[in-house]
């Protein structure tokens, strides 16, 4: 089964065209949300400072151009302390109008840097909660480390997009038209075509190059987020690495990626330099067209000195801020692809989800049943077909059969990480499908074969099934898992790290913290999933002590590879190709002398089982 659209980490092949518009509108959509209203009155301040800033920006080379003339007036029928005056007072007004014209953004960027980080902080977080919501066929196929960068760089596409695009280029052509305007209006009609032609080629050239670069740049970064989730799944799995010896392999595959890296960043290094040359070229061809314009028209006494200096620096004020527009523009680009990476993740739906409004589970003892079930995985003809089962409440049922049986699966549809295909499966009557998936799993209780724990304390590790426990339920849940006086002896006592998945524990002390966090937790229903089949002897007797106690007054469905830990069961079903092979108590199977009986005869010889009388349910009774 597959989620519904293409996996994050397939994006490079689905190739985001980052489209600008698309982007705007949900980043509008973004600060327009619930969760941002209260920041409204800063977007408007900040969005007012700006507008305001490009005003005096077109105003200030007036402003110069009007003090130069009063200076050239001098002797023309103006006296010279009128004119002195007047040309201070335009220096001065030139002087204000240029510090307002810089100083209010760098206010508005102080309003606006809560509001920014805010928003990144609102997108990663419901990426992330989305991410987690997602069902477990998601989750088998995704790529940590290159997810990791799809959210990270989506939330900085959203602080990039604001301060660049809302704040930067958006305004420039604000006031490339309010430049043109002013020059048509004082200076005469070509200035403000030169303004227009110029900027118009400038941002064409930047365009056509920058999306070129563009492809440059989504090449360094699939080569980036190769090397990234490759770096990170060989140094998770650094035990099988160094156990294969594959250290130097580990390595290339890394530079190779590596390489791919440094190619694309060579290529775009030297587009980026053929972009800047040809900017410049445009730019200086710009003002060299206005000042032999304007000095033209001084020339011939249309315009006066002080008027050439004037649409010269409205001409430099527009360039100062498209200066920076190629690599703007990219990097805008680029923030949209991100920021369409990201909501292409946010965009999956789950296969498994509650329906709307379904209600919380009603336990009412932990009766187990399944129903006709039927699941195939992908790209198998069938996993469990037609499977019925019932475990009564507070009955121990061990489920066994050859590897590919369906046993896995049936405790995966238990924990409803998929749906079944045909049939039910319920708890106390309810179709799973028909509650919540946190109720349901509220009520279930888990200790894998493999019990993994986070890179935390000893407390935080138990404490994850029920965070609201106290100090002393924890230690009681230590206590009956056979591990508190392990813990008390520790240094560091509960405060203890644990280490990379647990590493720094021994895999019984793994297991038992695995079976303190269910005790913790008194879950309705006790799932053991093959819980002590990779321990040796010594340390499986003391888990199998401590899953007595976990299993003590409550519903018990145990998956079990050695079969002395369910000879006692209540129940054994014996699992093969899909369905229900054998079906009984110990004894009866034994003698029925079918599947079950072969494999205790295996399991005799080779030492693998003990008495039944040492099992689970022999001793929780």
């Amino acid at each position: 089964m597959k989620a519904s659209t293409p996996d994050s980490e397939d994006a490079t092949q689905t190739a985001p065209t980052g489209s600008l518009g698309m982007a705007m509108a949900r980043l509008f959509g973004l600060l327009a949300s619930p969760e941002m209203q209260k920041w409204r009155l800063r977007m408007v301040v900040a969005l007012a400072l700006t507008i305001v800033a490009k005003l005096f920006a077109v105003a200030a080379p007036v402003y110069f151009g009007n003090g130069i003339n009063l200076i050239t007036e001098r002797g023309e029928g103006v006296s010279v302390a009128d004119a002195g005056s007047l040309f201070v007072v335009a220096f001065l007004a030139y002087a204000g109008a240029r510090f307002l014209s810089v100083g209010m953004p760098q206010l508005r960027d102080a309003m606006f840097a809560p509001v920014s980080q805010d928003a990144q902080r609102l997108t990663q977080v419901r990426t992330f909660g989305h991410v987690q919501r997602l069902s477990l066929s998601y989750h088998q196929t995704k790529r940590t480390g290159a997810l990791n960068r799809i959210i990270d760089r989506g939330a900085r596409a959203v602080d990039f997009l604001m301060r660049f695009l809302v704040f930067n280029i958006a305004p420039t052509l604000f006031e490339l038209v309010l430049a043109a305007g002013v020059l048509s209006l004082n200076y005469g009609w070509e200035f403000a075509a030169i303004a227009v032609v110029t900027v118009i080629t400038y941002m064409g050239l930047t365009w056509t190059v920058t999306e070129w670069r563009v492809k440059i740049r989504r090449k360094m970064n699939d080569a980036d987020n190769e090397a990234n989730a490759r770096a990170v799944d060989s140094l998770i799995n650094f035990e099988t690495v160094k156990a294969f010896a594959a250290e130097r392999r580990e390595t290339d595959l890394y530079d190779n990626a590596l390489q791919r890296y440094a190619g694309a960043a060579v290529r775009s290094q030297s587009s980026l330099a053929l972009l800047n040359g040809a900017q410049a070229f445009i730019m200086n061809a710009g003002l060299l067209a206005m000042a032999l314009t304007a000095g033209w028209k001084a020339w011939n006494g249309v315009l006066q000195p002080g008027d050439v200096a004037a649409v010269t620096l409205i001409l430099m004020n527009i360039y100062q801020p498209l200066n920076i527009l190629g690599w703007a523009y990219r990097e805008i680009k680029q923030g949209a692809v991100d920021m369409e990476r990201l909501f292409d993740t946010l965009a999956i739906k789950p296969d498994v989800d509650d329906k709307p409004g379904a209600p919380d589970m009603a336990l009412t003892g932990g009766a187990v049943r399944f129903d006709a079930v039927s699941f195939a995985h992908e790209g198998r003809e069938r996993s469990v077909d037609a499977v019925s089962l019932d475990v009564p409440a507070g009955s121990f049922v061990g489920l066994c059969g050859p590897s590919g049986a369906g046993k896995s699966t049936m405790l995966k549809l238990l924990f409803r990480f998929y749906d079944p295909a045909g049939g039910a499966v319920s708890i106390d009557g309810q179709d799973l499908r028909d509650v919540t998936q946190e109720s349901l799993r509220s009520a279930l209780g888990l200790v894998p074969q493999d019990v993994v724990l986070f890179n935390d304390t000893l407390r935080a590790n138990v404490l994850y099934g029920r965070p609201e426990a106290s100090e002393d339920e924890i230690l009681q849940a230590l206590d009956r898992a056979q591990l508190g006086r392990f813990v008390r002896d520790l240094p560091d006592g509960l405060d203890t790290k644990v280490g990379e998945r647990g590493l720094k524990l021994s895999g019984g002390e793994k297991q038992r913290v695995g079976v303190a966090r269910a005790i913790l937790k008194e879950p309705a229903v006790l799932v053991l999933d093959e819980a002590t089949s990779a321990l040796d002897s010594q340390t499986e007797k003391e888990v199998q002590a401590a899953l007595t106690e976990a299993a003590r007054g409550r519903t018990t469905i145990a998956v079990a590879h050695r079969l002395s830990t369910i000879a006692n069961a209540d129940r054994i079903v014996v699992m093969k190709d899909g369905g229900i092979a054998e079906t009984g108590m110990h004894n009866a199977l034994l003698e029925l002398g079918g599947i079950y009986a072969e494999m205790w005869a295996r399991q005799s010889e080779a030492g693998e089982v003990s008495d039944p009388s040492s099992s689970l349910q022999q001793s929780a009774q």
